[in-house]
């Protein structure tokens, strides 16, 4: 698996069982190659705006993703994974996504609290 595969793995879900879902490789972690993935949905009217990501059947990269409709790829939804627990790869976005998608994630990460408090988040 590389950075920016598609990929079917079981990922958490609200009720605390897991679903075999589709998930976006962000990074393989050290020392163990574990994955850190984000989840991928069809539920678009859950995109935050400026965070999150709509991948739509217009976009060049959406063939080789191996998505099947428009999908929404959620930063917010981030698991690790350990590689023996991914069922397959079925595609992948390209290198510009992949590395929007990551420097949109780490700018959150950097953020300074008082920024977060002021656009009314925790």
């Amino acid at each position: 698996m590389r950075e920016g595969s598609i990929i079917l793995t079981p990922m958490p879900q609200a009720d605390g069982t897991a679903k075999n879902r589709p998930a976006l490789v962000l990074r393989e972690m050290p020392p163990y190659r574990d994955l850190l993935v984000c989840g991928i949905s069809t539920q678009l009217h859950q995109c935050v705006e400026g965070f999150d990501e709509v991948m739509s059947s217009a976009d060049s990269d959406f063939a080789p993703s191996g998505l099947q409709c428009d999908s929404l790829i959620r930063l917010g939804f981030l698991a690790l994974v350990p590689r023996r627990r991914v069922l397959g790869a079925i595609g992948a976005v390209d290198d510009t996504r992949h590395g929007r998608l990551l420097q949109r994630l780490a700018a959150s990460l950097v953020e300074p609290l008082a920024g977060r408090e002021r656009r009314g988040g925790p």
